[in-house]
């Protein structure tokens, strides 16, 4: 909605990922140039591992609009909370094949056949797995053989895994020697600088056809780094909201004092309150601290902080949702103010028992 406020095409700072806003950071750049070496390495396994947020999956979908077509299959599988056999049904699913009612067995069979007939087309096949911090040990060693698909010169399958920095956990841990002895390559995608994270706004802004309308003073930016830390998701979200902000109050300007309001509008829109009916410990009664009682009670604040952190973790993700209902609300809203404003004085209606 503020998009025609600002003069601009599009929003610039939507939470979804897309490649028609990618940014070249150091870090984005490095890592795109290993995706790109793996690419031409043909086989293995290659590792970017990223903070919520990095960019991980924007790094991806930039790197498909870039495949060529008639050289390189590509699968890309996001829901990873799968058990061993419904990873391999997801990779036969995402390349294409019938899955349902089959067999292990006739999964793999279907799966190589494809493989083969990708090669005898003078192609390969790659499949790119988001979100590898929830495969299981299990589920890795899974994937891990489906890089046994070979011919006499070659693989027939190469793998992207990207996730967040605890696969690291995974694959260093004691199982793992083998799929760790087929990685060409790894990279770990930090947060942007102070530099690049005004230089990221300034792009996503430009992107969209911004001309200095809104302008942000160093104190602004300054700001926006202090809040994200130079993670895109989290620039995204600020951003999208000091802009919708900037509409509603029509201002053409901010600096630091305002990108704060913003900040501190979020940051208690999402704190988690205490919960209702949980006293203090020191608020017990006497005969409550018993031994039992008191592990009882901190294992009931253990679960409440651990919800209350699930909470949090997920709420990032539904604030795109949120912002749309309550852009919709907003504008249900300044349509009735406008109507009031417009209508002449002259033209009120008086109560009926007023009239005659």
């Amino acid at each position: 909605m503020y998009e025609s406020f600002y003069g601009l095409s599009a929003k610039p700072f939507q939470l979804r990922p897309d490649p028609h806003f990618f940014f070249g950071s150091k870090g984005h750049k490095r890592a795109m140039a290993y995706l790109e070496y793996g690419l031409s390495q043909g086989e293995g396994f290659i590792v970017i591992t990223g903070e919520v947020g990095a960019g991980k999956t924007t790094l991806v979908r930039n790197l498909f609009n870039r495949l060529p077509s008639d050289q390189i299959v590509a699968a890309h599988i996001v829901n990873t909370h799968l058990d061993p056999d419904d990873t391999l049904r997801m990779v036969v699913s995402a390349f294409g094949l019938p899955y349902e009612g089959a067999s292990k067995t006739d999964l793999l069979t279907r799966l190589e056949k494809f493989l083969c007939d990708v090669d005898h087309q003078g192609k390969r096949a790659l499949l790119v797995i988001d979100e590898a911090q929830n495969l299981s040990a299990r589920t890795v060693e899974e994937l891990r053989m489906l890089s046994n698909f070979q011919t006499d010169d070659k693989s027939l399958l190469q793998t992207f895994l990207l996730g967040q920095p605890e696969f690291r956990a995974t694959l260093h841990s004691p199982g793992m020697q083998q799929l760790r002895q087929r990685v060409i390559a790894s990279y770990h995608l930090g947060p942007m600088d102070a530099q690049e994270t005004r230089a990221y706004v300034e792009h996503r802004l430009a992107t969209v056809g911004w001309k200095g309308d809104p302008s942000f003073d160093e104190g602004a930016h300054a700001a926006i780094y202090a809040y994200s830390g130079g993670i895109p998701r989290k620039v995204n979200t600020l951003m999208d909201r000091v802009l919708l902000m900037g509409f509603l109050e029509e201002m053409h300007a901010f600096g630091e004092q305002d990108i704060n309001t913003v900040v501190k509008d979020i940051s208690e829109e999402f704190d988690v309150p205490d919960p209702v009916g949980t006293p203090a410990p020191d608020t017990l009664p006497a005969h409550a601290l018993d031994a039992d009682a008191d592990a009882d009670y901190k294992t009931g604040l253990r679960t409440i902080d651990q919800r209350s952190g699930e909470r949090r973790a997920s709420s990032v993700e539904v604030l795109d949702e949120r912002m749309m209902r309550l852009e919709k609300s907003i504008v249900s809203v300044l349509s009735i103010l406008k109507k009031i404003v417009a209508t002449p004085h002259g033209a009120v209606t008086q109560p009926m028992d007023n009239q005659e």
